[in-house]
């Protein structure tokens, strides 16, 4: 008689542990998206954020898509992981920039400083956002309940920065003690705590009239198949055979066979896609907090508005950039081809010494569709804003960015709970005991 995997999962002492302490703190994170900061008056702010829906201004919308819901509340975790993100995209550039700090992060404990610096930089990157935060709240009316607004402005900073710090420690923890990727599953789960609030106002505004109702049969539709071909592309691979020698030792024989290299279409996940929507995210809050103040800023912050030519070519742009780059830190050619040659393996039909620029070329021929790929999917939103005249609130949290985020954190929440299934001696997820992959 087949077991059920979900028995299973609870089953197992270790997973059920892992499980059961993921939900707890991503428990805790809900509930923090709902505890304002102090001096917040939250019936204001809905009452102003009711008056500025459908606008046309959906900066505050897609600022609030990433913190999950806690921006537009002026919570604790308002400004969510995004000032970690960024971070962490400026240390890894400056390790590449600079190579006396990448020959540090080599040596022993290294890894360890690199941490470091990245946390004392993401509470100098959580400032400076909580600093633009408190001045776009003083033009909110009666948003502020205190009169000491300097008091206010330094709260609000250590209040936000605060919360921030404890979200990276959280995903930090998640990441070590849970299962999956502590940091993607915080915005995974903001994303999906906001699904069925977004299904409920759809389909109340189509019983009102402002939604066309054809229309958001054949939006919901194209996300369906945007799923499916997400799935695809995220388990679609290119494997690379690989053979290597026998080895002699004494009496012994080692080694022998063959296996093989598997590619990813995007190797990198979504990673580019957070990476890019961070590196946006940063500059658009200023220039939305900071515009009354300077025209320059309020320029940019309609020129580069979340539905507007120069963000989605910049957001296109950065996410081709960021599927290469993190791909070249995770999956380095040359040092895979060291790999392969000092454990006497060899690609069939490649020589030696062209074998680095063979990886190289097969990774280039990825990535490049992959990325493109990508970037299509997360303009959705735009484009089904556009055409269709759909709130751009609805369209963050049903397509594009949110699809790329679930199928891809979901997928590698799945294949850890497989691999730890199919460790404890259990049958997997699937009936084969493991998570099928398409090969190209």
């Amino acid at each position: 008689m087949a077991s059920n995997p979900i028995v299973d999962i609870f089953r197992v002492k270790e997973l059920r542990e892992r499980i059961l302490f993921t939900l707890f703190w991503l428990t805790v994170f809900r509930l923090g998206a709902y505890l304002p900061i102090p001096g917040i008056d939250v019936s204001a702010l809905r009452a102003y954020f009711e008056s500025q829906s459908g606008n046309g201004n959906n900066i505050t919308d897609y600022l609030d898509f990433f913190a999950g819901g806690a921006f537009k509340n002026f919570s604790l975790f308002m400004m969510g992981v995004m000032p970690y993100i960024s971070t962490q995209i400026i240390m890894q550039l400056l390790l590449i920039v600079f190579p006396r700090m990448k020959k540090m992060a080599e040596e022993d404990g290294g890894k360890k400083k690199i941490q470091l610096y990245t946390r004392l930089g993401t509470i100098g990157v959580s400032l400076v956002q909580a600093l633009t935060v408190t001045v776009w709240a003083n033009r909110i009316p009666n948003a502020i309940v205190m009169e000491n607004r300097f008091a206010y402005t330094i709260i609000a900073m250590l209040t936000v920065t605060t919360g921030t710090m404890f979200l990276v420690w959280i995903g930090e923890q998640i990441t070590k003690r849970g299962i999956g990727n502590g940091v993607s599953l915080l915005i995974f789960a903001g994303i999906v705590s906001r699904l069925p609030n977004a299904l409920y106002e759809l389909g109340r505004l189509i019983a009102r009239g402002e939604v066309n109702g054809v229309y958001a049969v054949v939006v919901i539709a194209m996300f369906v198949a945007v799923v499916a071909l997400v799935v695809l592309e995220q388990q679609g691979q290119r494997k690379i055979h690989v053979n290597y020698a026998k080895r002699v030792v004494g009496r012994k024989q080692f080694g022998g066979g063959s296996t093989y290299i598997p590619f990813k279409l995007n190797p990198s996940g979504v990673i580019p896609v957070i990476f890019a929507s961070s590196l946006l995210t940063f500059p658009l809050q200023i220039s939305q907090s900071l515009g009354v103040e300077w025209k320059w800023l309020r320029d940019m912050s309609y020129t580069f508005r979340p539905d507007g030519f120069w963000y989605s070519f910049m957001y296109v742009a950065f996410i081709i950039f960021f599927a290469y780059f993190y791909t070249q830190v995770t999956l380095n050619p040359q040092e895979i081809s060291k790999n392969i040659r000092e454990n006497g393996g060899s690609i069939p039909g490649i020589r030696s010494e062209k074998m680095e620029e063979h990886l190289t070329r097969i990774l280039n021929r990825i990535i490049l569709p992959g990325s493109i790929y990508l970037a299509f999917i997360a303009l959705i939103p735009t484009l089904v804003t556009q055409l269709f005249d759909f709130p751009s609130q609805l369209a963050y949290l049903l397509g594009g960015t949110s699809l790329l985020i679930l199928v891809g954190v979901d997928l590698d929440t799945m294949s850890q709970v497989n691999a730890l299934l199919k460790m404890h001696h259990h049958e997997g997820l699937v009936k084969k005991g493991h998570i099928r992959s398409r090969n190209l």
